[in-house]
């Protein structure tokens, strides 16, 4: 999953690794990572409401068949 992943978001990801494995208590973000990574949980949040609005339900139903 993780490969996946906007590589701005992947990077903060990197970061509270190191800050758990460390047991750190600061992640710390320069303007321009903060930026970029407030540009693509935007993206991510808008696209996942595009996916929400576009959802198609699809009835189905069976009769049973018959049996011989």
């Amino acid at each position: 999953m993780e490969s996946n992943l906007p590589i701005h978001v992947k990077m903060f990801n990197d970061k509270v690794r190191v800050l758990n494995q460390t047991n750190g208590k600061v992640v710390t973000l320069s303007p321009q990572e903060a930026r970029n990574l407030q540009a693509e949980i935007y993206d991510l949040m808008a696209a996942i409401a595009g996916l929400s609005q576009s959802t198609t339900v699809v009835t189905a139903s069976a009769d049973g068949g018959g049996f011989k």
